[in-house]
């Protein structure tokens, strides 16, 4: 059995298929099980009042920015 590559709570990127050049961030809000033999996920977007349903090939990981810095290091 397959196992889920994102985890609820992770910030993801979806790339829309109807829209010419962009694409969103968007947060994983539930697993859910295989359609048609590919794993899929609810993810919302803050940006909307709804939420989708995607496949897994259709989303990937949210590049991770590095803390800011408090201060020098010496």
């Amino acid at each position: 059995m397959a196992q889920h590559k994102f985890k609820v709570g992770q910030d993801v990127t979806y790339a829309q298929k109807h829209a010419a050049a962009s694409s969103r961030s968007f947060k994983v809000v539930r697993r859910l099980p295989p359609e048609q033999g590919e794993l899929t996920y609810r993810i919302k977007s803050p940006a909307e009042l709804f939420e989708r349903v995607v496949r897994e090939s259709e989303i990937t990981a949210s590049a991770t920015r590095p803390a800011p810095s408090m201060g020098r290091s010496r």
